[in-house]
């Protein structure tokens, strides 16, 4: 095959537009020490300002196990929002759920794991608790035309149990699916995933749900997000969770990096000609700023690679 060639079959793989999931101001920084909420605040409107189309914007869980969040609802008050933009809360339970609606949230997320050790260890429940803990919590969303949208983790590989079985992962974002989640977002929790197992996972997974119901969301612990991003493109996903300057970390692997970095898939999609309709040069501009806040260099190659005017 010609090199003209397998390039044009590779374009039409992949898709033409993606959507950025921002999570760095929720997913981020509750990995992070405590920011002030005019930080966050500032940190959420200049991301508003990056041509971002969906922000978390906080979590309604309980302040005893993440007090990084007890402050999201000063944050949904404060902010400036913007025509068009959907700023999300995670809302573990009904009460969660409840203290979102009252502070404005467009959209809310639940989660759960595809490894039955992790849930019970991270959300102390079994799989199936934590599903039948979604019924009200979606029931409820629903009555307030609120859209639910399901976090996945450990598709790939669980720090307790190893390796995540592709069709046990398939099963349960069919049951998410099926529960009421318009969307189900792969999360590769500790980052050990590579293209292929990725691939096999998305195959299994895609059996049972279009990849328009589909999400990736991949920490870069061993640095093969945007190899598995784009593994992830080829095969009709075009929904991707990243983090401004890779905010946030990885609990289980001490000292190892996180969350992709948002200006890392920017660069990747403009250089796939993919659209995003988000300005790199300002998502990097906003890495910057948070990044000096929190006392450290940015998580990404891009926003290293370049220094704002």
């Amino acid at each position: 095959m010609r090199n003209g060639d397998h390039s044009t079959r590779l374009h039409k793989l992949l898709p033409k537009q993606v959507n950025i999931v921002e999570v760095g101001a929720r997913d981020g920084l509750q990995n992070e020490k405590m920011v002030p909420l005019d930080v966050k605040v500032a940190l959420i409107d200049k991301l508003s300002q990056t041509g971002l189309c969906y922000i978390e914007t906080g979590a309604f869980v309980s302040p005893k196990r993440i007090p990084q969040m007890a402050d999201s609802a000063e944050v949904f008050e404060a902010i400036n929002r913007k025509p068009n933009i959907t700023y999300s809360a995670l809302t573990p339970n009904l009460r969660g759920l409840e203290d979102a609606i009252q502070a404005g949230a467009d959209e809310v997320a639940v989660f759960t794991s595809a490894s039955e050790t992790f849930s019970q260890n991270n959300i102390h429940c079994s799989i199936n608790e934590s599903l039948k803990r979604f019924e009200p919590v979606i029931a409820l969303a629903a009555s307030e035309n609120i859209k639910v949208r399901g976090y996945l983790s450990c598709v790939a590989d669980c720090p307790y149990e190893g390796p995540t079985q592709p069709a046990q992962v398939a099963s349960i974002a069919k049951a998410m699916s099926d529960l009421g989640c318009y969307q189900v977002s792969l999360g590769d929790t500790i980052g050990t995933g590579t293209p292929l197992r990725i691939a096999r996972m998305i195959e299994s997974v895609s059996h049972l749900l279009p990849a328009h119901n589909l999400a990736v969301h991949f920490h870069d612990t061993y640095g093969q997000a945007l190899a598995n991003i784009f593994q992830a493109l080829q095969m009709g996903i075009n929904t991707i969770d990243s983090s401004v300057a890779g905010l946030g970390g990885c609990p289980y692997a001490p000292g190892a990096s996180g969350n992709v970095a948002t200006e890392d898939v920017l660069y990747l999609c403009e250089g796939l000609g993919i659209n995003t309709g988000v300005n790199l040069e300002e998502v990097v501009r906003t890495a910057h700023y948070i990044a000096k806040i929190l006392g450290k260099a940015p998580n990404s190659k891009v926003a290293r690679s370049q220094t704002p005017s």
